[in-house]
């Protein structure tokens, strides 16, 4: 049965009229990371039937069921959601093996191939936290690729009108460079190269940075990347939540170590900051976090929507910096507990909060 028939009665729940009138701020560019590892038997998958360990957790079941990503309708009802609730681009998680092929792309490509993209944008987060080192040959190849298939695409995530790559980890990705005698700069400069061979004036790295600020990592813009955000973060910036304790053991203090990183980086960071944000943590689905206690620390909406405001404020106290763009973590995390996408327990509740704060009048 068609997705889109299949929940049709649910979609009619919703008050399309208010949506129709409701207008979005030019101010703020919102985006969400998009996980795309819902299809069973995919090479390079951890798990061979991704959604069995999540069917437990019956609250965390979406309004889709346990779909397939690639399957007819799915990732269009999804780009129409995010449309209808304020969002305007969508990172798909990203990554290569090897043998210079990715994996885990049929989100993305389903993108690609589909008819109506709800006029929300994409990029790629290269998911690079891997072991094996990739030669500069192995580079370039990666680089020709996403010019060739994605960067000239009028739908792909321009900033100041050079496309934009999110890296996860930009310590691994430094750490790789220097391996093979090359410093961060002049590796993402080939990118430049290969991205200025196919008609574009350059390509924009948003560095992914994580709990070892400070830690003399280079956040000046001479390290080649034009920002830097967070997939996700679990601790502090500045100190830990207590002495011993580097996790949050509940949303609130989950908050608090975000707004911490947020301040942080307009100290001791130079260039672009896309402003990181989260619906919470959650890991047990898939084992559970190393400290337990921080599996406590998935959200209510209403703690969501005081998060969104703060970093609405956050933006709008530092537009030079941030562009008024953010990215939330996630739209369907469901293993990691960070997700905003509908689900049959709180249907619209999350989306709900993204459309309250970065709508037009910010409510």
């Amino acid at each position: 049965m068609n997705i889109l028939v299949r929940f049709r009665a649910l979609l009619l729940g919703v008050s399309i009229a208010w949506m129709a009138a409701t207008t979005y701020a030019d101010d703020f560019r919102i985006g969400v990371y998009y996980f795309p590892g819902w299809k069973a038997g995919q090479m390079g998958n951890a798990r061979e039937l991704p959604w069995a360990p999540i069917k437990p957790y019956t609250e965390r079941e979406p309004v889709l069921g346990w779909y397939s990503e690639d399957a007819p309708g799915v990732l269009s009802q999804q780009l129409q959601w995010m449309r209808d609730y304020g969002l305007d681009f969508v990172v798909f998680d990203w990554l290569w093996g090897r043998t210079d092929r990715p994996f885990l792309n049929h989100a993305v490509d389903a993108y690609l191939s589909g008819k109506s993209k709800q006029d929300i944008d994409f990029a790629i987060l290269w998911a690079n936290h891997t072991e094996y080192v990739f030669s500069a040959a192995q580079f370039d190849t990666l680089f020709r690729y996403w010019a060739q298939r994605y960067f000239s695409r009028p739908d792909y995530l321009k900033i100041d009108g050079k496309p934009a790559v999110f890296i996860f980890s930009a310590e691994k990705l430094n750490e790789n460079a220097r391996k093979i005698g090359l410093t961060p700069a002049k590796l993402i400069a080939r990118a430049d190269e290969i991205a200025r061979e196919f008609g574009l004036s350059g390509v924009n790295f948003i560095g992914g940075v994580g709990a070892n600020n400070g830690r003399g990592f280079d956040y000046s813009t001479a390290s080649g990347y034009a920002g830097f955000s967070a997939y996700n973060f679990h601790g502090m910036a500045t100190h830990s939540y207590e002495p011993g304790r580097t996790m949050s053991h509940s949303y609130a203090e989950l908050d608090t170590g975000y707004r911490n990183h947020w301040a942080w980086m307009m100290t001791n960071a130079e260039g672009l900051y896309v402003v990181p944000m989260t619906s919470g943590w959650d890991k047990r689905p898939w084992g559970g976090s190393k400290d337990p206690g921080h599996d406590n620390s998935r959200s209510t909406p209403l703690e969501f929507d005081r998060h969104l405001r703060a970093s609405r404020k956050f933006m709008t106290e530092n537009p030079g910096r941030t562009k008024g763009i953010g990215v939330i973590c996630c739209w369907n995390e469901f293993g990691e507990g960070s997700f905003i996408e509908p689900t049959r327990e709180q249907g619209f509740a999350y989306l709900d909060m993204v459309r309250r704060v970065f709508g037009a009048t910010g409510q």
